[in-house]
């Protein structure tokens, strides 16, 4: 098998992606995408399978939603759960993006988003001089309605039907990290890498997919809402599901997607 060597460098925890990947590759035989499969890993090197891509399509797009929604119905057991096999801080690059321990879960999806994902960027951009007072303003705006569960809304049908608490989330689902299958016949499609895995609500990572464009983006919605029908209203809280990802591209990157995020979080303060 042809090998993929990935090397540590500042704030990966390869064994954490390692068992990020085993967990999300426990859906496989329920239909769940393919994930790229994990050879060995220590603190210092992640040895995975080469994946070999193919080209978009169409017909791959419809299987690789179907697949996603498979996937997050195998369930995770409460909201901001890390992968069972986790160990280390959970860092992407300089950014803390914490995991919660079951004692400190929260049974809403609104309580967990504001509180661990939108108001932990927001300290950090606070803290860094990135976001004035106006701006925490603005966010804690946001937080508070998350919170108060204005968002709330079901998850997709097989996630509600599978009795977990929540669903089981890739994490940084943006198009470079699901790759499309050399073998145009693959039953799923994809083949996922690069995880920042834990319990979430499903239309977070479909909100990610779409935050940077897909290959095929409608086909791959109409494949998963085919298998696991979407809560009514999905469309009108994707940018919600992706304030996350851009506070945190704020938190890494700074300039351009801090203004992007303020006016995101605008439209739903």
């Amino acid at each position: 098998m042809d090998q993929f060597v990935k090397t540590a460098g500042y704030g990966d925890n390869l064994p954490g992606e390692a068992a990020a990947l085993r967990w999300l590759a426990e859906a496989e035989p329920h239909g769940g995408i393919r994930v790229a499969r994990v050879l060995s890993a220590d603190e210092g090197e992640l040895v995975e399978e080469r994946v070999a891509t193919g080209a978009p399509s169409a017909a791959a797009a419809r299987r690789i939603g179907a697949a996603l929604a498979h996937m997050h119905a195998e369930g995770a057991a409460w909201y901001g759960c890390p992968p069972d096999g986790w160990t280390g801080d959970p860092w992407c690059g300089r950014a803390r993006t914490p995991y919660v321990s079951r004692e400190d879960a929260s049974s809403r999806w609104g309580a967990f988003f504001a509180e661990h994902r939108i108001m932990n960027y927001v300290r950090t951009l606070v803290d860094r001089g990135d976001f004035d007072s106006s701006d925490e303003a603005l966010l804690e705006r946001v937080a508070s309605r998350l919170a108060s569960g204005d968002f709330d809304a079901p998850q997709p049908t097989l996630v509600r039907d599978s009795g977990a608490a929540c669903a089981r989330l890739h994490g940084d689902l943006w198009a470079g990290n699901v790759l499309w299958d050399a073998d145009r016949s693959a039953p799923t499609g994809g083949v996922l890498i690069d995880p920042m895995a834990y319990g979430g609500h499903a239309e977070t990572d479909l909100a990610m997919l779409a935050l940077f464009g897909y290959p095929f983006l409608d086909e791959v919605l109409l494949g998963y809402d085919e298998v696991s029908p979407l809560a009514d209203g999905w469309r009108e809280r994707v940018g919600l599901h992706q304030l996350a990802p851009l506070l945190l591209h704020c938190v890494l990157f700074g300039g351009w997607y801090i203004g992007e995020t303020l006016a995101m979080a605008r439209r739903y303060a």
